[in-house]
């Protein structure tokens, strides 16, 4: 292979973690419960602490990152040298744009868990009334982030290998005139 081993492994392993982190953020999912006060007069809810929004936030950065690193390294696909003609380049050109596709599908997916896992607001109403919403996150929304985020890490370690490919030894003709004696 002609690219950078080490960056695709930098790669898949920052990627595999955000996975890795996305389904720890699922895993753990803030929960609620219906808790009224010592005088029977007021309702509320009240979340247990949860790990998810940390888990979901580093599965964010770090699937930024590693969509960073190929970015850097292939220099966005359509900077520097040119890339030799053939199927490694209309691989990598469709790779690219699946990947960043896919990356902006698990960013919104793990944003949103994010915002729904952040926002814990202890609703009140008075006892007599209809008890208050509970409002958590709801069940998948981390794991298509991380569904998503697996699916950005093949889709970006296969550009950077077909981008790799095309990138081996194409050096374009010069033209020029002739100068032989025939």
């Amino acid at each position: 292979m002609a690219g950078s081993t080490a960056v695709l492994a930098a790669i898949l392993l920052v990627d595999l973690v955000a996975f890795g982190l996305a389904i720890g953020a699922e895993q753990s999912r803030p929960t609620a419960r219906l808790e009224t006060d010592a005088r029977q007069e007021w309702t509320y809810c009240a979340y247990r602490p949860d790990a998810a929004t940390g888990l979901g936030g580093a599965a964010l950065a770090l699937l930024l990152v590693g969509q960073a690193v190929a970015a850097f390294a292939s220099r966005c696909f359509c900077c520097g040298a040119a890339l030799r003609p053939g199927g490694a380049r209309a691989c990598a050109l469709i790779l690219f744009l699946s990947s960043w596709l896919t990356f902006i599908i698990a960013e919104a997916c793990l944003l949103a868990g994010l915002v729904q896992s952040a926002y814990h607001t202890g609703y009140r109403a008075v006892f007599f009334e209809n008890p208050p919403d509970c409002e958590t996150v709801r069940k998948g929304t981390f794991g298509a982030g991380a569904a998503f985020a697996l699916i950005t890490c093949v889709l970006t370690s296969s550009y950077y290998y077909f981008f790799s490919k095309a990138r081996v030894s194409f050096a374009r003709r010069e033209a020029a005139i002739g100068m032989s004696p025939l």
